[in-house]
């Protein structure tokens, strides 16, 4: 792979270890909008420091998850490096040794994923570590794997979108950078001098309201009021259309017992997913819980003739995902339940026009009008947990059926 051009800060990333200006830091914070050259910058920088600095040391790569930190950082480095340094995964050990000239290095990946985390990498000792999408881990996770870099000259590395402004990394990192002793660069796609105009455009019409505000121009905003305020005003809703032809269907299931129970049925036509058929149980209302079996006799009922590949359920609903194999005519596949990021991917993917919602769905339609974010709970993203039925049915299908890869690319996973 060739590099045509660097940007100032993409360079000031690259090497700033050793530059008189910053090369006395312990640590660089790369911030800002998605697409903006940050995790190549930086993910390079990172490289060639640890060569540079060390021999036969252990160094620590980490990730959400360590499949998004391959898909997102490893597979790209070794295009990124090829030529240059001799990379070799060990996938059977999470790990990958970088050979120049007569030095070795090893780098292992961890992923992030919860609280539970930090346990993974409790015992080692690093000469350094970088966090790629740090603002999406747990804190005790990344305080656990700074505790471990004990070696002299060890050095930390951040990258992040932002999130909200009151998240710990923002307060306790960024805002206190000098404190901190890391250099901090705030990065917009402005930066990224391989982005042609149009594609900047591109992605500038895939967000709206906080992630715009977070993914495009780099802010660390507030989410507040409505979340789907697009579609609380019309966008992505069409009329229901009798003669249009699906070549797929899916159903997506928010699962409840006091709660209502909420299906979609999905079908494929034109490159889109429409949501053209709903279904809803509310016991309340109704004043009667149904079981397991009268919930699947409903959704057999709901779904008639129509070739479903799979019913994509609420992972938490055990039974239910039971019951549906046990029966024999359906697949039921346990959904991704990612909120942090099925949010943004399930607004993204309105935004882009590759899901619509049919006029006839009216309990969804009025959801939109309701679902919105904890006021309460400044402190981090959080929907108010009303009016959220049809909205976790539709984020359980985004995040298990159309899946956002890295910022905005949408596929159809096979699942």
């Amino acid at each position: 792979m060739q590099f045509e051009q660097f940007g100032r800060k993409q360079l000031t990333a690259l090497t700033w270890w050793q530059l008189s200006k910053y090369r006395d830091r312990d640590a660089i914070i790369c911030d800002g909008s998605i697409r903006s050259g940050k995790t190549l910058a930086m993910t390079i920088g990172f490289v060639l420091w640890s060569m540079a600095t060390f021999e036969g040391q252990t160094f620590a790569i980490c990730g959400k998850t360590i499949e998004s930190l391959r898909r997102n950082v490893i597979i790209p480095m070794q295009a990124w490096l090829e030529g240059v340094f001799d990379i070799r995964e060990k996938r059977s050990q999470n790990c990958v040794e970088i050979t120049y000239g007569g030095t070795t290095n090893r780098y292992f990946l961890f992923g992030g994923r919860d609280e539970s985390s930090y346990t993974l990498i409790q015992g080692m000792t690093l000469g350094g570590v970088m966090f790629d999408e740090v603002a999406l881990m747990p804190r005790s996770f990344v305080e656990q794997a700074l505790a471990r870099c004990s070696v002299v000259g060890s050095r930390f590395w951040f990258n992040c979108n932002p999130e909200n402004p009151a998240h710990w990394f923002h307060t306790e990192w960024i805002l206190e950078s000098e404190k901190k002793n890391a250099l901090h660069l705030h990065f917009t796609m402005e930066d990224n001098c391989s982005l042609a105009p149009e594609v900047r455009q591109r992605y500038e019409n895939l967000y709206s309201g906080v992630f715009h505000d977070r993914y495009i121009k780099g802010l660390w905003r507030i989410a507040e009021g409505l979340i789907y305020s697009a579609q609380a005003q019309g966008a992505g809703i069409v009329p229901a259309d009798p003669e249009r032809r699906y070549t797929r269907y899916f159903v997506s299931v928010d699962y409840g017992t006091v709660n209502p129970f909420s299906a979609g049925l999905w079908g494929f036509s034109g490159g889109v997913w429409y949501r053209f058929r709903e279904y809803r149980w509310d016991s309340r209302k109704e004043r009667q819980q149904h079981t397991d079996y009268e919930h699947y006799t409903a959704l057999d009922n709901f779904i008639g003739s129509l070739p479903v590949e799979a019913i994509i359920v609420d992972p938490s609903a055990a039974s239910f995902i039971e019951w549906i194999r046990r029966a024999g005519k359906y697949r039921a596949v346990p959904a991704n339940n990612d909120v942090v990021g099925g949010i943004p991917a399930t607004a993204s993917a309105f935004s882009v026009g590759k899901i619509k919602v049919c006029d006839c769905c009216a309990d969804t339609i009025t959801e939109f009008k309701e679902y919105r974010w904890d006021p309460k709970k400044p402190e981090r993203d959080t929907p108010i947990k009303t009016s959220d039925h049809a909205m976790d049915d539709i984020r359980y299908f985004v995040n298990t059926v159309v899946r956002a890869e890295g910022a905005n690319t949408y596929y159809n996973v096979r699942i």
